[in-house]
């Protein structure tokens, strides 16, 4: 069987899948050992090790005891659950620095994927004083987002298109002078070979398609998944058949936006008005 390869840097999932594997075979133990040990069955075991499957408090106890060891993995468990990573994100990512396409759809704020790293923090800084996470969870997703952000940069890249709500250009983020240099590499994103920019302009009014963030993948396979979010809660969809009217969706969208042309023109007008 081959043996799934494991990143760290994938989210908190994957941080603790890495560690009990890394722990489990330290101990000379196939999964189906530990299985019989803690009384779980070896695929629980391998979907935690993989990171499709979150370890719970029960599972973290047990890990412990057959190690012998004082909730060293009950605090780790206990550092999923208080991350800044909503449900199903860290899966979505692992799949993104993959994809061969990328759709993305954002209300409010410029796409993480095309945020400059002082914009990022303005945005992580927000939510800190608003008191939604703490100053290490902030931290904790403008880091997660540099890694994001350097998985596209291979060869070849994949093909992006983004469309992004009128709102996400017109909200003053960071100051005038953080706000300009977003503007700034969003025209410089358009102008790239493989990425299609569009601006879903105000008066689309409610033929806008989608009233959340959107994030739709094409996978080497040419299968399709999707995540999409609110502010507390994120939801993985990994089920071409159940992606493909997401999908229909963003294609109407992408039928009344402004074009490409049109969209820089517009960021550029905005991005003349500030410093």
């Amino acid at each position: 069987m081959n043996k799934v390869e494991l990143d760290p840097d994938g989210g908190p999932m994957a941080k603790f899948g890495v560690f009990l594997r890394t722990s489990r075979e330290a101990r000379g133990w196939t999964q189906d050992d530990l299985a019989h040990v803690i009384g779980y069955s070896a695929t629980h075991v391998s979907a935690v090790e993989t990171g499709r499957r979150p370890p719970t408090q029960r599972l973290a106890r047990e890990l412990d005891r057959a190690f012998g060891w004082d909730r060293v993995f009950a605090r780790r468990a206990l550092d999923i659950k208080t991350s800044a990573l909503l449900e199903g994100f860290p899966q979505y990512v692992a799949r993104e620095s993959k994809a061969v396409e990328l759709r993305l759809f954002d209300i409010g704020i410029v796409p993480g994927l095309l945020q400059t790293m002082d914009y990022a923090q303005a945005v992580a800084a927000g939510a800190v004083r608003r008191g939604s996470i703490t100053t290490a969870q902030g931290d904790e997703r403008v880091a997660y987002l540099a890694r994001r952000q350097a998985g596209l940069r291979r060869d070849p890249p994949p093909l992006i298109h983004a469309v992004l709500d009128e709102s996400c250009i017109r909200r003053p983020v960071g100051g005038p002078t953080v706000m300009a240099a977003q503007l700034d590499q969003l025209i410089e994103f358009a102008g790239m070979p493989n990425t299609v920019l569009q601006v879903a302009p105000y008066a689309i009014g409610e033929d806008r398609s989608f009233d959340l963030p959107v994030n739709i993948l094409t996978l080497p396979d040419r299968s399709l998944m999707s995540y999409a979010e609110s502010s507390q809660q994120g939801h993985l969809e990994q089920d071409s058949g159940a992606v493909l009217p997401v999908l229909t969706a963003y294609y109407q969208l992408q039928a009344l936006a402004l074009s490409q042309a049109e969209s820089v023109a517009l960021i550029s007008r905005l991005r003349e008005e500030l410093p």
